[in-house]
């Protein structure tokens, strides 16, 4: 499972054989079945996640029982709640599997020792950190501002695969939009989309 790891970071840069051997020993791989919790809500994250194959989610629960979904992480994706992992404070997040998914996981004290041997892996990671900002920025601006068939068409222009792996509550839930306007909205697409290709 690793080489799936290896091929995705010898496309940010280069690392010797022996970088790559000194990650592999301080990973842990697991297999995460359908459904089944990565971390919960109260815990502590203590895992740099990096997702192999398959589909996770990161989600809160409201008080009426309605879920607030925060991302999607797909495949060659990365998955933590970064206040909880940077402070070692409890998590306001669940994280779990939409489908059975195979993980490569270090500990925060293992990738901080990564992160100190290995130059190119701080980059990439403060790389990945400046992209986490700049998507949070964009999604606040999203909620803000956007409608609810902008916000559609921007899930399904930018996400196009997870579109078609998770169900339209999940997206609704994403979006910040209830079940039945992304119906219509969706309905009103089709006719459009319908409409376009009789003209």
């Amino acid at each position: 499972m690793f080489e799936y790891f290896e091929a995705y970071m010898t496309s940010y840069g280069e690392l010797t054989k022996d970088e790559l051997k000194y990650m592999r020993s301080l990973a842990t791989v697991k297999r995460i079945r359908r459904r089944q919790l990565l971390l919960k809500e109260g815990e502590v994250s203590r895992h740099k996640v990096f997702v192999v194959k398959g589909l996770l989610r990161t989600y809160r629960l409201k008080d009426d029982g309605s879920e607030y979904i925060l991302r999607f992480t797909p495949e060659n994706s990365w998955s933590v709640v970064h206040e909880s992992y940077n402070n070692q404070i409890p998590s306001k997040y669940n994280i779990d599997a939409l489908e059975d998914t195979d993980v490569i996981m270090w500990t925060r004290e293992d990738f901080d020792q990564i992160m100190t041997a290995i130059p190119v892996i701080r980059a990439f990671s403060d790389r990945l950190k400046e992209n986490n900002y700049d998507a949070s920025q964009e999604r606040i601006m999203m909620n803000i501002s956007y409608t609810a068939e902008e916000k559609y068409e921007n899930f399904i222009t930018s996400f196009p695969e997870i579109f078609k792996r998770v169900p339209l509550h999940m997206v609704a839930s994403y979006l910040g939009v209830s079940r039945e306007t992304l119906t219509r909205v969706r309905q009103a697409r089709f006719r459009q989309q319908k409409d376009n290709s009789i003209g």
